[in-house]
């Protein structure tokens, strides 16, 4: 047997054992096993779910997002932004998604829609990525000095059959709260620059459950 393996495994231990008193803390861990074997990568629950997959050949997703009345009152076109960030992100991870503005302009001649599965069928898509906004919020709770995105989402997936009906086969609530540990004073950032990086982090939060990911990707969220 070659000598070159256990040489490896020994120069290794040694270096673990010389970082570890070095590492403080859980980035540094992160990093340590970076070093060992590679980012730690975190498989989409939807595919776990359901032993499918988006990035499937040829797979085509529509996003739709609902939010109530009250919300779109404080935060005019919150549904249609919300489904344009998602859409997006899907996008940045190759799957196939129809363009949002499409499926806005069909909602805006079609206000009678009741089912996610219109909008599959009228755009012959394989799934329909269905977000229920329920809660929706930009600013820490009684303070308006300090901003602290906060929301609850029901997302729910529609699997198109070929007579254009449609058959729900994936749901997940999402809570999401960002910054996670303190809100971020009004006076650093403007009200849109802080709503777009909101989206951002939110958006990444729903579509980490139809995308890989990796521990890392969440040590930002805390500040």
């Amino acid at each position: 047997m070659s000598p070159v393996p256990s040489r490896l495994g020994r120069l290794l231990a040694v270096v673990t054992v010389a970082l570890v008193p070095l590492l403080a803390g859980c980035k540094q861990f992160i990093m340590l096993g970076y070093l060992i074997g590679g980012p730690p990568s975190i498989a989409p629950e939807f595919d776990e779910a359901t032993g499918k997959s988006f990035t499937d050949f040829e797979t085509t997703v529509a996003v739709v997002c609902y939010a109530p009345d009250d919300l779109k009152f404080d935060f005019h076109d919150i549904d249609q932004e919300l489904a344009k960030y998602v859409s997006f992100r899907l996008v940045e991870h190759k799957i196939q998604v129809v363009d949002p503005v499409r499926i806005n302009d069909w909602l805006d001649r079609n206000d009678d829609w009741d089912s996610p599965a219109e909008i599959g069928a009228e755009f012959d898509v394989d799934y329909v990525v269905y977000i229920d906004l329920v809660k929706y919020n930009l600013y820490e709770r009684s303070s308006q000095t300090l901003y602290r995105g906060r929301s609850e989402a029901f997302v729910s997936v529609i699997e198109m059959d070929d007579d254009g009906s449609g058959e729900e086969i994936f749901e997940k609530d999402v809570l999401s709260t960002y910054p996670t540990r303190v809100g971020r004073p009004t006076t650093e950032v403007s009200y849109q620059t802080f709503k777009a990086e909101y989206l951002s982090h939110l958006s990444d939060r729903i579509g980490q459950l139809f995308y890989g990911y990796y521990l890392a990707d969440q040590i930002g969220n805390a500040s």
